[in-house]
């Protein structure tokens, strides 16, 4: 896989992690349907929508539900460290080595049933920018998991 394919599945792979839930008053177990908008080196790409039932136990961990999963090739991860202040989760993951990289995000809890984020990032490579992705992302419960 060549990085420009790597930084495509960047957008969606960023909005699966987001469809995972958080504590108990801040998001609701069901289903939820999250739609992300992506800019990608300033071009915007098609709107998405996915869907994903979300269990008790993974609304019990916003830390780590909507937390990064860093998996590179060649480059070493810090541990990201999420903070949870209120309604917001903020968290920053900054990876070096083949390829340098870094990606923040802004998760904004406005009630149990809808959120909004911003999920930033940016690649280099022999000190050259070779990725700029912002994507924005709005869930919403639908109601229940379906069986």
């Amino acid at each position: 896989m060549n990085m420009k394919s790597i930084w495509m599945a960047l957008p969606s792979a960023l909005a699966a992690l987001t469809v995972s839930a958080a504590a108990d008053d801040l998001i609701e177990p069901g289903q939820w349907k999250v739609t992300s908008t992506t800019l990608m080196n300033g071009a915007p790409t098609p709107p998405q929508a996915k869907a994903r039932c979300l269990t008790p136990e993974q609304t019990g961990d916003i830390g780590k539900t909507f937390g990064p999963v860093a998996a590179t090739v060649n480059s070493d991860c810090e541990p990201a460290k999420p903070e949870l202040a209120g309604r917001q989760l903020k968290w920053r993951l900054q990876c070096k080595g083949q390829m340098d990289m870094a990606v923040a995000a802004d998760f904004n809890f406005d009630s149990p049933v809808h959120y909004t984020a911003t999920i930033a990032s940016k690649a280099w490579m022999a000190g050259a920018l070779i990725s700029d992705v912002k994507t924005e992302l709005e869930g919403e419960r639908v109601g229940d998991c379906q069986p």
